[in-house]
C-alpha cells in the first residue's frame, strides 16, 4: 500500500522533470517505507535500482554490473572485469539517454562498511563523473547516524552536494484509516499506540481483528517478526547498546527526569548525557518541558519520554516479562497488557490532543503543563489567549467534576494570558450535566474525535 507519501513522491518527480544531473539522499528507520517510495517512482520510469547486502566489495560491483549490462542489453559490459565502482558510473555516463535515467543504491550505508573511502568515491562519481549528465542518483539508507555522517554531516565528502534529501518518517496517524477501513476511532489509537507510523508493522496486524490477539501472534511470540524489533535496530544503529537499553526501560519504568534515570541504572547524569543525546538524535526519546517556560533548552524541568510508540511498547510490556515468553506463558503476559492497557494508551491519547489542539486553533505551541502540585494534558498558547484542555481515555463518560478540576488547575499556570477555552476529550463521551453546560457555553468544548 502507498500511503502518505504524496509531498515525498512530488518532490522526487520535480527532481526527475528538471535537466541535468539530480542527486537525492532518503533516509529513515527499517520499515518505514523507503523502499516502497522509490519503486512507487521509478516504477513508470527509465531507473536501475541496486540493493547493497553486507558481501564482499568485489561481488557487489560484480553484481551491480550485470544489473547495468542488462539493463543496456550490454554482452561486452557483461563479460569484462570490472573492480572500481567508479567505473561504472563512468559507463553510465557516457550512455545517450533520451529520458533522465534513475539510479538508486539501497542500504548505501552497507557500503562504507566494506570500505570506509566510499564517501569519497562517490565525491568523485558525484563532482567528476555524473555532473554532466541526465542521472538522477539516488542513495537510501535505513541505518540513521551512517547515513548522516556518511552522506549530510559536515564532515562528509559528499556535504552539500545533494540537490534535494528526504528523511522518511512514520505515517500520521489519521491515514491509518487506510489501512484498517473496518476500525473505528478508538481502536485505530490502539493500534497506533503500540505500532505508531510504521507501514510494515501496521501491515502485520491488518488482517486481525482483535489488538490483542496480534499482539500475541506478531509482538510476544519469540519467533515472531517484531519479538526482538527493537534490539535489532539498536544494534544496527550502535555500537554498545548496553547503556541504551538500560536509559530506555528505566524510562519506559516511569524515570523522566534526568537525575532518576542515571540512578536506576546505576551511573552519575555526566556519564549518561551522550547516551541520551544519541537517544534523541535516532527520535527513540524526546526531552519535554511545561509549555509556557520561556526558555525551553535552558529549563531544568525537562523530563524525558520515549517517542517511538513501538519502542514505548515493547520496553513496556516484552522486555520485562521475556523470562515468561520465553517458556512460551503467552497468556500471563497478555493478561498483564489488558490490565494496563487503557493506561498505556493514554499518554497517545495525550499526544493526539494535543496535535488536534495545535492544528484546529492555529496555535502558536501547544503541549502539556505541569508544577510540583499539578499538571494538565494540554495547554495552547496563542497570541494572546490560552486553551487548556483535559484527557481521559477510560470507559467512563466525563462529566462536570472533570471541568472543575480543570479550571481550578489552569488557574496556576504561570501565565498571564487568560483562558479563552476549555477543551474536554473523552473516550467513551460526556454525561448529560456536562453536554447541557457545553452547549450554553462558547468557552466550553467537548471532543471525542483526536485523529487529524
Amino acid at each position: 500500500m502507498f500511503i502518505n507519501r504524496e509531498e515525498r513522491l512530488k518532490l522526487l518527480n520535480s527532481e526527475y522533470s528538471e535537466n541535468g544531473f539530480k542527486f537525492t539522499i532518503v533516509y529513515g528507520r527499517r520499515r518505514i517505507g523507503k523502499t516502497a517510495l522509490i519503486k512507487e517512482y521509478i516504477k513508470d520510469k527509465n531507473g536501475i535500482y541496486f540493493l547493497i547486502t553486507l558481501e564482499s566489495l568485489p561481488i557487489l560491483i560484480k553484481r551491480f554490473k550485470t544489473i547495468i549490462a542488462e539493463y543496456f542489453k550490454d554482452d561486452f559490459l557483461n563479460n569484462i572485469e570490472i573492480t572500481d565502482i567508479k567505473d561504472l558510473f563512468i559507463y553510465l555516463a557516457k550512455q545517450k539517454l533520451n529520458k533522465k535515467l534513475i539510479i538508486v543504491i539501497d542500504e548505501f550505508q552497507y557500503l562504507s562498511k566494506l570500505d570506509n573511502s566510499i564517501p569519497s568515491q562517490f565525491q568523485y562519481i558525484v563532482d567528476e563523473i555524473l555532473q554532466d549528465s541526465n542521472i538522477h542518483l539516488i542513495l537510501c539508507g535505513s541505518i540513521i547516524s551512517m547515513m548522516y555522517s556518511q552522506t549530510l554531516s559536515y564532515t562528509s565528502p559528499l556535504y552539500g552536494r545533494r540537490t534535494s534529501v528526504i528523511k522518511l518518517e512514520a505515517l500520521k496517524p489519521i491515514y491509518l484509516k487506510e489501512f484498517f477501513p473496518d476500525k473505528d476511532e478508538n481502536e485505530l489509537i490502539e493500534l497506533y499506540s503500540v505500532l505508531g507510523g510504521v507501514p510494515k508493522y501496521l501491515q502485520i496486524f491488518k488482517n486481525f481483528n482483535n489488538i490483542f490477539e496480534a499482539i500475541k501472534k506478531n509482538i510476544l511470540t519469540p519467533s515472531s517478526f517484531l519479538y526482538d524489533e527493537p534490539k535489532f535496530l539498536l544494534q544496527n544503529e550502535i555500537n554498545e547498546p548496553v547503556t541504551y537499553f538500560a536509559i530506555l526501560e528505566a524510562i519506559a519504568a516511569g524515570e523522566h527526569k534526568l537525575g532518576n534515570i542515571a540512578s536506576r541504572i546505576g551511573k552519575n547524569v555526566q556519564n549518561i548525557t551522550s547516551f541520551i543525546n544519541k537517544l534523541i538524535e535516532l527520535d527513540l526519546i524526546y526531552k519535554e518541558v511545561p509549555i509556557t517556560q520561556k526558555n525551553p533548552h535552558k529549563s531544568k524541568k525537562g523530563l524525558y519520554f520515549i517517542k517511538d510508540n513501538f519502542f514505548k511498547f515493547w520496553f513496556n510490556f516484552v522486555l520485562e516479562n521475556k523470562s515468561y515468553l520465553e517458556l512460551e506463558n503467552y497468556e500471563y503476559v497478555l493478561k498483564k497488557i489488558e490490565k494496563n492497557f487503557n493506561g498505556f494508551v493514554a499518554k497517545t491519547y495525550e499526544d493526539l490532543a494535543i496535535a488536534f489542539t495545535l492544528k484546529k486553533y492555529n496555535l502558536l505551541k501547544c503541549g502539556r503543563w505541569w508544577d510540583k502540585n499539578s499538571e494538565i494534558d494540554v495547554v495552547g498558547v496563542g497570541e494572546n489567549f490560552l486553551i487548556v484542555g483535559e484527557c481521559k481515555y477510560s470507559n467512563k463518560k466525563v462529566g462536570v467534576d472533570i471541568l472543575e478540576k480543570l479550571k481550578n488547575k489552569s488557574a496556576n499556570i504561570d501565565s498571564t494570558l487568560p483562558v479563552k477555552k476549555y477543551l474536554l476529550f473523552s473516550k467513551s463521551g460526556f454525561t448529560d450535566d456536562l453536554t447541557k453546560i457545553a452547549e450554553k457555553s462558547d468557552e466550553i468544548e467537548l471532543i471525542d474525535s483526536v485523529l487529524v
